[in-house]
């Protein structure tokens, strides 16, 4: 694997051990893990919120600032320093209700431009240094009141004019956590290289041209750019009103379906939720269908991995996926070669211009 991947993994094994030191009931381990995953251990008393919000606080300490060759991952702004009190508040109500609300002990990390209450944000700004909201967003409020605890606010590229890097004048680059001489994309970079390398188990961006669905691809998750009014951009900094939305980011399409069940839904503050006054609110978590894909047709366009530069590896894992999509019953269409419309357009154009 690259470099820094490398390393991500020697030391996730080396974390536990002081991660846990005072929290001995907690065999789990968050590298990776889902929100059923994570769920699941608090039920069954492998772990508890506290736990789970202290391990990703130790990756954050741990992972985001320490320098390999010189370079940092550099993904996250600000911590909130009440993250254990709120995981604390989620332990309390789960030993009173044994109950866990739909995001109960999940830890969530926030791009930078969402408002949340009592915790700096910037936009990326250094201008905004010290701006501290008396409220939060309206999608951060929907994610706290379905338990989510809030963990830290993350790295974006300046007002969100870039899909391309993540850099501001509030916190510099973030890297990519597979390679940190490449980039996570950009404007919810910060969000992506912070899931990815799990110093938080999902995430909400931004997307106003590409900047949740371009880090989502660069950093190996899945994200959803909502149609617009479908959430609220209330207490979001804007860039462009008419394109502007925020979704969620996560490792898996089960995860991005329940933080956007959670997150969807309209809004006072937002016009533009109530363009569609009879859209039923959803439970996204309904349609997820593990065997979706019989019967797909899925066009592989083997010119973007079969180039003698694409990385042995890189083209390992692609045949080992196609192969997977082939045994839940997608039909692969191997090769597809986009075809060359110009020539077409010559060819009928010559065709329909021959004398009769």
């Amino acid at each position: 694997m690259m470099r820094i991947l490398r390393s991500l993994c020697l030391l996730s094994l080396a974390l536990p051990a002081f991660s846990y030191a005072q929290t001995p009931r907690s065999g789990f381990n968050v590298v990776g893990t889902t929100i059923v995953e994570t769920q699941k251990a608090i039920r069954e008393g492998r772990t508890t919120c506290r736990a789970v919000v202290a391990h990703y606080l130790a990756r954050i300490r741990a992972y985001d600032q320490t320098p390999i060759d010189g370079l940092r991952l550099n993904a996250v702004v600000t911590v909130n320093p009440n993250a254990l009190a709120e995981a604390d508040a989620c332990d309390r109500n789960f030993a009173t209700t044994h109950t866990l609300p739909p995001l109960g002990g999940i830890a969530v990390l926030i791009k930078d431009n969402y408002d949340t209450q009592g915790l700096q944000t910037t936009g990326g700004s250094l201008a905004m240094k010290g701006f501290v909201p008396a409220s939060d967003a309206t999608m951060v409020a929907r994610l706290r009141a379905a338990g989510a605890i809030l963990l830290a606010k993350t790295n974006m590229a300046e007002w969100a004019f870039s899909p391309y890097l993540t850099a501001s004048s509030i916190a510099g680059i973030t890297r990519n956590p597979y390679d940190l001489t490449r980039v996570p994309a950009g404007s919810s970079g910060g969000t992506a290289a912070a899931v990815a390398a799990s110093l938080g188990e999902s995430g909400l961006g931004t997307d106003t041209g590409n900047s949740i669905r371009g880090p989502s691809s660069h950093n190996d998750l899945v994200g959803i750019r909502p149609t617009i009014g479908l959430t609220s951009r209330s207490g979001i900094i804007p860039l462009f009103a008419h394109n502007d939305v925020g979704g969620p980011m996560a490792r898996t399409v089960a995860d991005v379906a329940a933080l956007l069940t959670v997150a969807a839904g309209p809004d006072q503050a937002d016009p533009v939720t109530h363009l569609d006054a009879d859209r039923p609110q959803l439970d996204y978590m309904r349609f997820l269908d593990r065997h979706g894909l019989r019967g797909a047709r899925i066009g592989v366009f083997r010119q973007y991995f079969n180039d003698v530069k694409t990385d042995p590896e890189v083209k390992a894992v692609t045949e080992k996926a196609l192969h997977t999509l082939q045994q839940e019953g997608a039909v692969l269409v191997d090769p597809f070669s986009i075809p060359d419309y110009e020539a077409m357009e010559k060819n009928w154009t010559a065709a329909t211009s021959r004398p009769t």
